[in-house]
């Protein structure tokens, strides 16, 4: 069959192609694809050519390059071993590709209910990064926590934790909208990192300091602010996929004096199969999401602010790689081809 892919043929270029694939197992399912979420942060770094991306441990800059791990569609056909779908299903595709179809294996694909919409299930994979993060600090109902940097996983990351109960809730960011959007999304507080006496503030509001924190900036400047916001055995996630291994932190007198606990949280750190507490697979996870959302304790639906035809890529990609005030939720809508 003939697939339409976004692609990025050589650094800082995107273009829709199209390319022939077929099912290969009996455990593939096929799925058309409705909208696909973009993830700014991961997709700058994989069309520049970052050699960190995707968490591989040693260099890789070879292009051509495809993007893309968070969509929504239907099942149109699936392989005589598969049994958790049919076609006709609304699904979510995990791992996927920006494109017109994906073929899949079965365990990258999870149904979704009825009253979730194809954008918003578009949104329940990524948001099991965030959610896993917090998962591994064993957030307590009624502690403080902390979002630092409010991209798309800081945003998620503050409605998250507005579900699981933490107070109060605060996000940190040195962009104004992003600041308001995330008290638009639940935040208690919102602080610019660069303001004056931003930890004093951080700990007055919290009685002495954070408990939890999640890390999302991924740069050490905003780890060791985020350092001095933190209580006596604080737990901080690292969420944020740091690309520059040149931190000069204090960890004497900002980790180990009082206690810290740091983690890493990216999402592939995680069980494959069996979910336990604190750490969830990514079908557990994507199926907390989704019932969240029924339930009414999520609602993605305000954030969902810019769709784009993926003939639109290059234009698209062209402001990720420009503009820091590119929207916190970005999808492509496959169905304006």
């Amino acid at each position: 069959m003939n697939i339409k892919q976004i692609i990025f043929p050589r650094p800082n270029c995107a273009e829709l192609i199209e390319t022939a694939k077929v099912p290969k197992t009996p455990y593939d399912v096929v799925v058309k694809t409705e909208v696909s979420t973009i993830s700014p942060g991961t997709e700058r770094a994989n069309i520049t050519g970052d050699a960190n991306v995707a968490g591989r441990h040693a260099p890789d800059t070879t292009f051509p390059r495809s993007s893309g791990y968070n969509s929504a569609g239907v099942v149109v056909s699936v392989g005589e071993a598969v049994t958790s779908v049919a076609p006709g299903d609304r699904v979510v595709v995990y791992w996927g590709k920006h494109q017109d179809y994906n073929i899949v294996p079965e365990e990258q694909v999870v149904k979704m209910p009825d009253a979730v919409s194809f954008e918003e299930g578009a949104l329940s994979f990524i948001a099991t990064f965030p959610l896993a993060a917090i998962r591994k600090t064993g957030l307590e109902i009624g502690e403080s926590a902390m979002v630092m940097g409010l991209g798309l996983l800081g945003q998620l990351g503050i409605r998250l934790l507005r579900a699981a109960g933490a107070y109060p809730v605060i996000g940190v960011d040195p962009v104004e909208s992003r600041r308001q959007e995330a008290l638009d999304g639940g935040a208690d507080y919102v602080f610019d990192p660069f303001e004056a006496d931003f930890a004093e503030k951080v700990k007055a509001v919290t009685g002495g300091g954070v408990k939890v924190c999640i890390e999302v900036t991924g740069v050490g400047a905003g780890m060791d602010g985020a350092l001095d916001c933190m209580a006596k055995f604080g737990r901080m996630a690292l969420l944020g996929c740091t690309r520059d291994k040149n931190f000069n932190i204090d960890y004497y007198r900002k980790v180990h004096c009082p206690g810290i606990t740091l983690i890493g949280a990216h999402t592939n750190a995680r069980p494959k199969t069996e979910s336990h507490p604190g750490y969830f697979t990514h079908r557990d996870d994507i199926n907390a999401v989704l019932h969240l959302q029924v339930g009414g304790r999520l609602d993605f639906k305000p954030m969902l602010t810019a769709k784009y035809s993926p003939d639109q890529c290059a234009a698209v990609y062209g402001r990720i790689i420009n503009d820091r005030s590119f929207p916190t939720v970005a999808q492509f809508d496959w169905s304006r081809l």
